[in-house]
């Protein structure tokens, strides 16, 4: 359902975007604008990764630099059946992570310091297994097209006023201008729309993966805690980034409304405390112990900060490398 639900808003996004086209130069001006997005989409395809991570200055670990938390993703993703992922750390006191690139093969996850700082060990590999299920999903690539084509037509709604006033425009300068304000909004609906359905999907996947979806259950009240009083000034300043989070990075983004990028969070706590009831897990599996990341060495200047400066559900419970 929810991949029907996906390719159906989908398909809105395109035809919304060639119908401003065939607003601004009628029938050519649909085809340029199919073409259009099309060598968008292609360019986000292999770029998305690089983007994101660049935006904010992640770095690459491994198992030298952050043992511990790369060992974790290694033994989450086997346990998914996913080739294992690049793993990064990006500077930020706000906790919170995210998943790109453009299939599995090709993928990566990153964390902040602030969420190794905040979070137990159970509690942060129920946050990696989310980021997993949105590679098994290929979510990261679905975002990446919306959010391209959801640019793309604010663009493309923007030239209809000094474009679309031709002989071939069927709406006449009134039309243009409700277009104008329309259409970019309804590209945020939908794309919003798409964010909230894949983030459900993945929470209830990731609790497959760890094994106990009440450790994610508690990373995610932790974290939206966290995120009201901690805010993130990159992600403010990327606002079309907020939908890559587990959790919306930007401020007064907790609404669960057409306008919000996620799910409100106390529903999604609520749909895994369910799914650990049919699992058969209990409350009190949850550790309250910080995880503690590995201090890179002298060598590893590159490597970032770690925190201290700023299936199928009848998988068995998930015991990290700290076990």
């Amino acid at each position: 359902m929810n991949f029907v639900r996906t390719a159906m808003l989908l398909a809105a996004m395109t035809a919304l975007f060639m119908g401003i086209g065939y607003l601004i130069g009628g029938q050519s001006g649909m085809v340029i604008a199919f073409f259009v997005a099309a060598a968008m989409n292609v360019f986000s395809y292999w770029n998305s990764d690089r983007m994101v991570l660049s935006t904010y200055r992640a770095q690459e670990v491994d198992e030298r630099t952050a043992p511990e938390y790369y060992g974790m993703v290694r033994e989450l993703s086997e346990r998914a059946g996913l080739p294992m992922p690049k793993v990064y750390l990006y500077e930020s006191p706000q906790p919170n992570a995210f998943a790109t690139g453009r299939n599995p093969q090709n993928a990566a996850v990153a964390a902040s310091t602030g969420i190794l700082q905040m979070l137990s060990r159970e509690e942060l590999a129920g946050v990696m297994a989310h980021e997993l299920a949105h590679v098994q999903h290929r979510d990261t690539l679905t975002m990446t097209i919306t959010a391209t084509l959801a640019g793309a037509i604010s663009m493309l709604a923007n030239f209809a006023f000094f474009f679309g006033r031709g002989r071939d425009n069927p709406l006449g300068i009134v039309g243009v201008l409700l277009m104008m304000i329309v259409a970019p909004l309804a590209a945020a609906l939908v794309q919003m729309a798409i964010s909230r359905t894949r983030e459900y999907s993945a929470d209830m996947r990731g609790g497959e993966i760890c094994g106990n979806p009440l450790w994610l259950a508690s990373a995610l009240e932790k974290i939206h805690r966290g995120n009201e009083v901690i805010h993130n000034e990159r992600a403010e300043r990327n606002p079309a980034t907020a939908h890559m989070f587990i959790i919306n990075p930007l401020s007064g983004q907790n609404m669960d409304n057409l306008f919000s990028t996620h799910p409100n969070t106390a529903n999604r706590i609520a749909a895994l405390h369910e799914q650990a009831a049919r699992m058969g897990r209990t409350p009190n599996r949850t550790s309250t112990e910080p995880f503690q990341p590995a201090k890179a060495t002298r060598k590893s200047r590159s490597v970032p900060n770690t925190g201290r400066d700023t299936g199928n559900g009848n998988e068995p419970p998930f015991k990290g490398p700290w076990s």
